[in-house]
């Protein structure tokens, strides 16, 4: 079976705080490691008051320094904020820190609203630039030449992993052109996901950094004692996301019993369209649904999220997903 691991936003939840947010991410990542998930993948994100993840570097070396073995990483840094000079000499930081157990994931988007994008000082249509500032990156982990003017300090020569992340056959032909492995962000932008990992499989070319296509698809998934409670609990992702789409994107809210008296119907299209990629259940239905996802879209890893409003819950979930796994032969 593939190796199961998580995307986590940092959530903040409502009457809770953002110290609050690291403790609960600190406790899910050790709980991560303790259980065999293979990574732990922090996602940046802006102005959003409901995820606290907006410094990833600095959240991936608290969680790689509480930690003894899970891969930690970025699923990841959006590329157009921050030069890739900058990105390099943070990740070759960490990779120094923590051998063997970093990963860099690299997006297009700005993860956030163009307001926000031009008080990064990085304007949107840098996004157009991803392609050579990717470049430009890899060069930096690259063993310096003698008389080579810019190179990153630490970074240069250290072999981070280096991941491309999307949600159309944009990222994926790229990725398929450098030779890098490719995430999929099918938990909230499933659309294009079988058109982009067909083109990323066929046009993949190998490289130094990797031989063979590698596909990470995202998956939600909320498990607990029964169907009917991981339904509810799931209902603070679906408020969450209605809520981005009425322009009112706010901290976590909690579950609700019917959900279909907060939305609207063309909001409840638009959300579980978004959201179709997710598993609901106990420990046995969840196992099945992972297992039919995994047969039928065929990921080399699966990348779980879930934005559970209660902490308790959410770590039960993770470990309920990993048990059934495990039942399944994981």
């Amino acid at each position: 079976m593939i190796p199961l691991s998580i995307l986590d936003l940092a959530p903040v939840c409502e009457g809770s705080t953002p110290t609050q947010a690291f403790a609960n991410m600190l406790e899910l990542a050790q709980r991560a490691d303790a259980l065999g998930y293979h990574r732990y993948w922090l996602a940046e994100h802006h102005n959003m008051p409901g995820i606290a993840s907006a410094a990833t570097a600095v959240l991936i070396g608290h969680v790689a320094g509480g930690t003894s073995r899970i891969r930690v990483g970025a699923g990841g840094i959006m590329l157009p904020n921050h030069s890739p000079l900058q990105v390099a000499e943070q990740f070759g930081t960490l990779a120094s820190l923590y051998p063997d157990r970093i990963d860099l994931g690299l997006g297009r988007a700005p993860g956030t609203d163009q307001p926000t994008a031009r008080a990064l000082r990085r304007y949107f249509d840098a996004a157009d630039q991803f392609p050579q500032d990717v470049r430009e990156l890899l060069h930096y982990f690259e063993p310096a030449q003698s008389g080579q003017a810019v190179r990153a300090v630490p970074g240069a020569g250290i072999p981070v992993p280096v991941w491309l992340l999307g949600s159309s056959l944009f990222g994926a032909r790229l990725a398929a052109a450098m030779g890098l492995p490719y995430a999929f962000a099918s938990h909230f932008a499933p659309d294009a996901m079988d058109e982009a990992v067909e083109a990323y499989r066929r046009e993949f070319r190998p490289s130094s950094r990797l031989q063979k296509p590698y596909v990470i698809l995202a998956l939600n998934v909320v498990a607990s004692d029964s169907l009917e409670e991981s339904k509810r609990l799931f209902t603070s992702q679906q408020q969450s996301f209605v809520r981005l789409r009425r322009g009112q994107p706010g901290l976590i809210p909690p579950p609700v019993d019917d959900i279909e008296d907060f939305w609207e119907p063309h909001e409840k299209f638009g959300v579980e369209r978004a959201l179709s990629c997710t598993v609901l259940g106990d420990r046995e239905q969840v196992g099945q649904g992972m297992a039919e996802f995994v047969e039928r879209h065929r990921p080399d890893e699966l990348l779980l999220t879930a934005n559970v409003f209660d902490h308790a819950a959410r770590l039960r979930s993770f470990e309920l997903a990993m048990q059934a796994w495990r039942d399944l032969g994981g």
